[in-house]
């Protein structure tokens, strides 16, 4: 990333929509936006591979769960944020990962331009191809800064969408534990 010509490009916005970028508020912030962008699309050019810590699943069959894993990321149709709580589970299939990876694998794609949609399917489709499992969900619930502050303007709306794979989307009696647990 090229924090100086973002900071060139966000002076020249601030400057088009009619603000002074001189007054004493605004001397820095081109600096600034251009530093939190930095963190905000951190998680283009990250591979999940490497981040993957895989262990023997000593023959352990049953349900892995990490739920409420607050996350942020941007609207790629109109630059504002999003946020909300992800909830993810596996069935492992002889091998498990590090607990710490699967918020590491939400962080690395909600660190992108995204949607919510292919943010879920982003998730399950790696840990789908990485861990090889019985069967993978994910449930993302987000609020959308997108439909708060501009559009509908509507406050208490809540986006929920879901990706399941394996024995999480064939099995009616696995999809339906999974969602009883994340509640």
């Amino acid at each position: 990333m090229d924090l100086k010509k973002i900071e060139k490009l966000a002076k020249e916005l601030l400057d088009e929509i009619g603000e002074n970028t001189d007054r004493e508020g605004l001397k820095k912030t081109p600096q600034r936006i251009a530093k939190s962008f930095e963190k905000i699309f951190g998680g283009y050019n990250k591979d999940p591979k490497q981040f993957l810590t895989e262990f023997d699943g000593e023959n352990y069959d049953e349900m892995i769960i990490c739920k409420d894993i607050d996350f942020y990321s941007t609207c790629e149709h109109h630059l504002q944020p999003f946020f909300g709580k992800i909830s993810i589970g596996y069935i492992p299939n002889k091998k498990i990962i590090g607990i710490s990876k699967l918020p590491r694998i939400v962080e690395i794609f909600s660190r992108r331009m995204q949607n919510q949609e292919r943010l879920t399917q982003q998730i399950a489709n790696t840990l789908n191809s990485l861990l090889k499992p019985r069967g993978v969900g994910v449930v993302i619930k987000a609020r959308h800064l997108c439909m708060m502050a501009r559009g509908v303007e509507k406050q208490n709306t809540i986006m929920i969408t879901s990706s399941c794979t394996g024995l999480f989307k064939n099995n009616a009696k696995t999809r339906s534990e999974f969602l009883r647990l994340i509640k």
